[in-house]
Formats: structure tokens, sequence, C-alpha cells
């Protein structure tokens, strides 16, 4: 058994999207907040987020030779399978060199080898699934793992029970404080669009033609818009063709300060997407991405709308009329808005970060 405070090792193996990247270093980032000698490397792939995102945080990161198996088609499917023998491999020399006290497993393509092979060296192993219904890797995992932390309370059903922790999935601190409401405050109401890092270009499309709808109350709407490198300069022309008061991004970089000044969000349903807006307590129009694997962000959207802290309209349904109806019947609806900005605020999980980094010294007896 280890003394409390005594420096540990662990490994966060996974990646690919913001959507595993971000969580993972929130929960590294908590590890070195608690001391400083702690160690934290990364597992993942060259072609992830990660490969970018990592290193230029301060951290470590190793790579392995994996793709993904799902929905890749039979020879797809045979070849990523050819090559889970030479990532298990390269996991293991990894893991024998850095000697990890724990694996964490974050999901994506990486987390799978790293986390199996932990557990096969007798390495204490645990997940963390960022979304309603697990993916491919994280459900397989989920079978042996010593811990696994979800993000919703509906995701138990999943995993045995006993092994599974509701801690929300980690964000940047800057989210809990935009927690607190405009709605009284007189002034423009504010609007802020997004499709994660890269923009999506339905929901530009459909935003755009939003707008005619819209008209009436341009002296009273404000829109900010993230709209993508492919996009942005067809939106930001529609929206100086409208006449409203927009401001139209590439990317946004400070999104928590956004964050504080919008009323409603419009955007997709991405797990990190849920678990900023449920920080701040915003409420939002969800429309999530249908060809999520196992439409996994229609299932995070139903989440918050069967709680009362958002709206959804699936990609198929959504017109620029339909949305703009959306948005004019909650600008017009203050208590509406406001409870379901209370009901989002609800489901933030402040100590996500803080709750998944104590069971995981917990678990190799450090406090």
């Amino acid at each position: 058994m280890k003394n409390r405070g005594f420096p540990v090792k662990i490994i966060i193996a996974g990646g690919g999207t913001g959507g595993h990247v971000f969580p993972a270093l929130a929960i590294a980032e908590e590890l070195l907040r608690r001391d400083e000698g702690h160690q934290v490397l990364f597992i993942g792939t060259r072609r992830g987020l990660e490969a970018k995102i990592v290193p230029s945080r301060g951290f470590d990161l190793k790579v392995i030779d994996v793709v993904g198996l799902k929905g890749k088609g039979f020879l797809g499917s045979l070849g990523g399978l050819s090559r889970i023998p030479r990532s298990m491999g390269q996991s293991r020399s990894i893991i024998k060199e850095f000697k990890p006290d724990l694996v964490l497993g974050v999901g994506g393509y990486a987390s799978g080898p790293a986390v199996m092979t932990a557990h096969f060296m007798g390495i204490r192993t645990a997940i963390a699934e960022q979304n309603a219904e697990p993916g491919f890797t994280n459900a397989v995992l989920g079978k042996f793992t010593n811990r696994i932390f979800v993000s919703f309370e509906d995701t138990r059903q999943w995993f045995p029970i006993m092994r599974v922790v509701y801690t929300g999935n980690p964000v940047r601190a800057g989210f809990f404080e935009a927690r607190e409401s405009r709605l009284k405050e007189k002034g423009i109401f504010t609007i802020l669009v997004f499709g994660g890092s890269q923009g999506a270009s339905a929901i530009n499309r459909i935003m755009t033609e939003a707008l005619p709808f819209l008209q009436d109350l341009k002296q009273a709407v404000g829109i900010i818009h993230q709209a993508g490198v492919k996009d942005v300069k067809s939106v930001a022309a529609a929206y100086e063709t409208s006449g409203m008061n927009a401001e139209v991004h590439q990317f946004i970089d400070d999104m928590p300060s956004l964050f504080r000044t919008a009323d409603l969000l419009v955007c997709r349903a991405g797990a990190t997407s849920i678990a900023e807006i449920t920080a701040a307590g915003k409420a939002a129009i969800l429309i999530p991405y249908p060809y999520a694997a196992g439409n996994h962000q229609a299932l995070n959207a139903g989440f918050l709308v069967r709680r009362g802290a958002a709206e959804m309209i699936e990609e198929k349904d959504c017109t620029g009329e339909i949305l703009a109806s959306r948005i004019r019947t909650l600008y017009g609806n203050r208590a509406k808005l406001q409870a379901m900005e209370e009901a989002s605020k609800a489901l933030g999980r402040p100590l996500a970060a803080r709750t998944i980094v104590d069971h995981c010294l917990e678990m190799i007896g450090v406090i």
C-alpha cells in the first residue's frame, strides 16, 4: 500500500476526437494539480486529435498502430483485426517501460489495446465513457476493467453495476464560471451557434436558412456563430445579406467566455458539448449528428430533453423555418427558457475530474 501523497504514474489511453481528448486532459491536469510529482503518459495514434493537442499541453504521447473496427466493412474490419496483435505488443512495450500504477482508457481506437494489455499484465485498469450509450471499445473493456466512470446516470445499465461510478464528464473550469443567467438583463438576446471545433455544415446551412424567418427580431437578437474553416466565408456572407447582428468565427478558442454571454445555444450533441452545456447551465436547441456511431448524439440529447434542459430537432426534420420557430418560441417565453437553464445547471458535474482522480488514487492505494 502506498502512502498518501506518494507520486504515482498513470497512463491515459485513447483519443481520436475532442470528445475523448479534452476530458482526458482535464483528468491529467487534475492529477498534476494534486502533486506535481505524479506522472501521466498518453497512448494514442498519429491520426487522432491527441497527436496535436496532447504535446501542446505539455504531456508525453506514445503512439500505437491501431484502427477502428466498427463500420469499416468486411475488408476494413479484417485489416483492423490484423493490427491488434501488433498494437498490443506496442502497448506492452510502452507499459513495461513506463511501469504505470494504473491505465485509464478514455475511448477511441488506442484505448482498447492499451487497457486490455494492462489487464493481462495484472495492472489496475479503468475506463471513462463519455456518451449515454457506450461505444464499441468501452462496451468490450467494461466486461473486465476494474472501474467504469460514466457521464450519464442512464449509462449504468450497460455495465456491471458494482463497478460503475457516475462522475459526469470532465470539462474546463471556465464553463462552470459561465453559470449566471442573463435572462433578466436588458439588451440583446444572444444565440451561440456551433458544431464542434471543425464546424458543422448542416447546422451552418440550417441556421442561415432560418435568417429570413427571424427578420423581425434582428434588432433584438444577436448571433455568434462558429462556422469552421470550410463554411466561414459563405456563412458570414449570409448574415451580412440578412442584416442580422452577427459575429462569424472560423474557430472560437475561448468558448467559456462566449457561453457566459449566451442566452441560448444551437449546437450538436457530442458528449463534450453536453458536458459543457450543463456545466454552464445553458438552455440549448440540439441538432444531433445523424451519422454518429450507434446514434449516440441523439441518445446524449435525449438525456437532456427528458430532464427539461434542452430541445432536440433531428437533422432530417430540421429546416430553417422550423429552427427559427423554435428560437422564436424560446425568445418569447423567458420562463420556459429559465426553467431549461435550471434543469441544465442541475445536471452539471463540477467535480467530475476530481472524482475520477479520487477513485484512481484509491484504486492504487494512495488515498
